[in-house]
């Protein structure tokens, strides 16, 4: 699902005007960029977390040329599923289990 199926799918469940439900969505996207940027984490009960992990420098291996360079040190940003998200995750794997007799 890209954005614009989102949009699409947010408006038909809030019967919201598409055009509303893109401002509200971006609105959405931006607060949470931004509070990522500034170090915090952004929890929404029942669906997840969004956090900011470091990663340390590290030496690698450019693959072309087999020569040893420097990574560098970095931010990444991480999500992790909330408990009720994961759990609708497992069921609805479990339900499309096919039954052996």
């Amino acid at each position: 699902m890209n954005k614009a199926e989102l949009i699409d799918a947010i408006a038909e469940k809030s019967n919201a005007s598409k055009a509303a439900t893109a401002v509200l969505l971006n609105a959405t996207m931006e607060v949470i960029a931004e509070a990522l940027a500034k170090g915090e984490s952004v929890q929404l009960i029942g669906f997840g977390t969004f956090s900011v992990n470091e990663r340390a420098a590290r030496s690698g291996r450019n693959p072309q040329t087999g020569k040893e360079i420097q990574i560098a040190a970095k931010k990444v940003a991480r999500f992790k599923a909330g408990t009720a998200l994961a759990a609708s995750l497992n069921k609805a794997k479990a339900q499309k289990k096919p039954v052996k007799k």
